[in-house]
C-alpha cells in the first residue's frame, strides 16, 4: 500500500507507540492522519466507532489502541482488560468493513502466546495452549481479533494484517509505579533509590523469567512497513530476537542508573510467563523488518529521558 496521498486513521495515535507511528505515516506523505482521542471517541462504543470511521473515511486503519499494564495491573483488571480490548477491536474491524476501508493493521501482543511456548516463539505455536494466567484476558482478547480479521478477509475481502510485538520500551514510556511495564518500573525504582541514597531496591519474582524487548521506534517502523508491504492473513512476530532474564535486566539497569546498593528479590510475587523470545524470521522475510536499536543503547536513551522529564 502506497501511503503517499492516503487517508489514515490511527487508533491510539496519541500514545507511546502511536506518536511514533503517526510521525512516520506523515513522513511517508499521507494526505491526512486522523488521531481520535478518548475524550471525544470511546472506542468501546460501537456507535461512536462507526461514526468516527464514517467521518474519517480512511484508506488505512492502524489499530494500536489498547488497555494494558504490567503484571499487577493485569491482576487487578482482568475483566476490564478483556472487555476493553475485545470491544475496541471488534468495533474498529466491523466499522472498517462497513465503510469500505482498504486495509487494517491490528497490533496484538506477545501475551497471546501459550504460557509454555517453546523458545523462540514461532507464529505457528499460537494455538498450542492457554496464555500465562496473569495476562490471559488481555492476550485472549487480542488473539480473538486475529481470528476475526481472518474471517473478515475470507468473507468480506477486508485486507487485515495481525502483528504480534514483544514488550516495548523507550523515551516517553509509562513510568507510573502501578501500571507501568517492567523496564520503566525498574528505571524509576533504581533512579529514585539512587537519589535518596537507599541501600536496597526490592524487585518482584525470582529473576529467572526471561523477556524480549523492542525499542519503540523500531516497533513503529515495523508497523508502517507492514502497512506498506504486507498483505496476508498469517500473523507476524515483531521483535528484536534477543532474550534476557529479569535478573540480568536488573543488573544492567542498576549499572546504567548508577545504583550501587543491594537488590532484594520478593519471591512471593509472580514471575509471569517463564520465557519470552520471538522468532522474527517472518517479519524479515515478508516485509523486510529487523530491529536496529541495540538494547543497552535503547536503555540509555530511556534512562536519560526519564531523568530529564520525571519532574515535568
Amino acid at each position: 500500500m502506497d501511503l503517499a496521498g492516503a487517508r489514515v486513521l490511527v487508533t491510539g495515535g496519541a500514545g507511546f507507540l502511536g506518536r511514533r507511528v503517526v510521525a512516520l505515516v506523515r513522513e511517508r506523505g499521507a494526505a491526512e492522519v486522523v488521531v481520535p482521542r478518548r475524550a471525544a471517541h470511546d472506542l468501546t462504543d460501537g456507535v461512536a466507532v462507526d461514526a468516527l470511521v464514517a467521518a474519517a473515511r480512511p484508506d488505512l486503519v492502524l489499530h494500536l489502541a489498547a488497555e494494558v499494564g504490567g503484571i499487577e495491573a493485569n491482576r487487578r483488571n482482568p475483566g476490564r482488560y478483556f472487555y476493553a480490548n475485545m470491544a475496541m477491536g471488534l468495533h474498529v474491524v466491523e466499522a472498517a468493513r462497513r465503510h469500505g476501508v482498504a486495509k487494517l493493521v491490528q497490533v496484538g501482543t506477545v501475551c497471546s502466546y501459550p504460557k509454555h511456548t517453546p523458545v523462540p516463539f514461532h507464529e505457528d505455536d499460537l494455538w498450542d495452549g492457554y496464555p500465562e494466567e496473569t495476562n490471559a484476558p488481555y492476550g485472549v482478547a487480542k488473539k480473538a481479533l486475529m481470528v476475526m480479521l481472518r474471517g473478515y478477509r475470507e468473507q468480506y475481502g477486508l485486507h487485515g494484517v495481525s502483528l504480534l510485538p514483544v514488550n516495548l520500551y523507550g523515551p516517553e514510556d509509562n513510568f507510573d509505579p502501578v501500571t507501568s511495564h517492567v523496564i520503566p518500573a525498574l528505571i524509576r525504582k533504581f533512579v529514585e533509590a539512587r537519589d535518596r541514597g537507599e541501600p536496597a531496591v526490592e524487585v518482584w519474582g525470582t529473576g529467572a523469567a526471561s523477556r524480549e524487548f523492542l525499542y519503540v521506534d523500531d516497533a513503529a517502523r515495523a508497523i508502517v512497513l507492514a502497512a506498506e508491504r504486507y498483505d496476508d492473513p498469517d500473523p507476524v512476530n515483531v521483535g528484536a530476537g534477543e532474550e534476557i532474564t529479569i535478573r540480568d535486566l536488573v543488573e544492567v539497569i542498576a549499572k546504567l542508573t548508577g545504583f550501587g546498593g543491594e537488590v532484594r528479590w520478593d519471591t512471593s510475587r509472580p514471575d509471569g510467563q517463564p520465557r519470552r523470545m520471538l522468532d522474527t524470521t517472518r517479519a524479515r522475510e515478508r516485509f523486510g523488518f529487523t530491529a536496529e536499536v541495540g538494547f543497552e543503547d535503547g536503555l540509555r536513551r530511556t534512562i536519560t529521558w526519564w531523568e530529564a522529564n520525571r519532574g515535568v
